[in-house]
């Protein structure tokens, strides 16, 4: 198991960050932790890099545990703080440089990493520049390049795609699914289409506790705040639309383009039969029918509101 939480408490004064959480993730597992600023996402990974010290419970990164282990945890650790901490009078080549030679990096294997690493975040253009004179998207790649530079077996990634164009998304996604193959891969980020887009698993915290843990399949299944929707294509506009809205547990229905409707009706209610027999009963031709599942977005807002 990469890394093992149990029980996970951390306090500043008065205020609790993090109260009593659990949770693990496996080797080659790529999890999203998400949550509202102040959760406590960066303090649980601050702590699992060894960079904090927590109150209570313990935690384990590949197999070291980060109170007794702290220097093992962190050769075993690519880090990528939310707030890039680079040093911005250096040139690329020579800050990936200083940051191997800190992990025991040197001579033909250090140039040869810091190669492949300027080819695999994207920086070829670049690498010849002073950190300072990156845009930010290209600053935050410097740095996933060096949270990668030691080949990590557990990367920790807080907010990783910061500042990126719509391009650079893609590529830096990309990055972090490949590594996913072989590495475990925690990462917060407010994007829920990264998530949706890379993640096996998604971790959910609100105030200090986790309040959902799984698969995304299985947080739609689940989160039935929200209602079921379905989307009905029908042959040209209804002339009574207000039949749809007579159906049993049917909530709300919304005329979209081209005969499509969107029903929403009360949590468990399976309307598709319904449509059916209405669409035969009334002459209707239905040329479609979907049932939309909860997206990830209504999910966080319902677990975190």
């Amino acid at each position: 198991m990469s890394i093992r939480v149990q029980n996970l408490t951390k306090e500043y004064k008065q205020q609790r960050a993090v109260n009593q959480i659990s949770l693990s993730v496996e080797p080659g597992e790529i999890v999203g932790f998400l949550g509202p600023n102040g959760a406590g996402k960066s303090t649980t990974m601050k702590i699992a890099t060894g960079y904090l010290a927590p109150t209570e419970g313990t935690v384990e990164v590949n197999g070291f545990d980060v109170r007794t282990h702290s220097m093992d945890v962190r050769r075993s650790v690519g880090y990528l703080p939310e707030h890039n901490p680079l040093y911005l009078d250096l040139y690329v080549k020579e800050y990936l440089r200083f940051a191997g030679s800190l992990h025991g990096l040197r001579g033909a294997e250090l140039s040869r990493r810091i190669a492949d690493m300027i080819e695999l975040v994207g920086l070829g253009r670049e690498q010849h520049k002073r950190i300072g004179q990156l845009s930010k998207g290209y600053r935050q790649r410097v740095g996933l390049a060096q949270a990668l530079l030691h080949n990590p077996p557990v990367l920790i990634l807080d907010e990783p795609t910061t500042g990126l164009d719509p391009n650079q998304l893609a590529e830096i996604r990309q990055v972090i699914r490949d590594a996913g193959q072989n590495k475990t891969v925690l990462f917060s980020t407010h994007i829920m289409q990264e998530v949706e887009a890379i993640c096996d698993r998604v971790v959910i915290i609100n105030r200090g506790q986790i309040v959902a843990d799984g698969p995304l399949s299985q947080l739609r299944r689940t989160s039935t705040d929200e209602g079921v929707v379905v989307v009905a294509e029908f042959e040209g506009k209804l002339s009574n639309p207000a039949l749809l809205a007579s159906l049993p547990g049917v909530e709300r229905v919304e005329p979209l383009e081209r005969g499509h409707y969107r029903i929403t009706a009360t949590p468990n209610t399976d309307l598709r039969a319904s449509i059916f027999r209405l669409a035969a009963d009334q002459n209707l031709t239905l040329v479609g029918l979907r049932q939309q599942e909860n997206s990830l977005e209504s999910i966080f807002k319902e677990l975190t509101k």
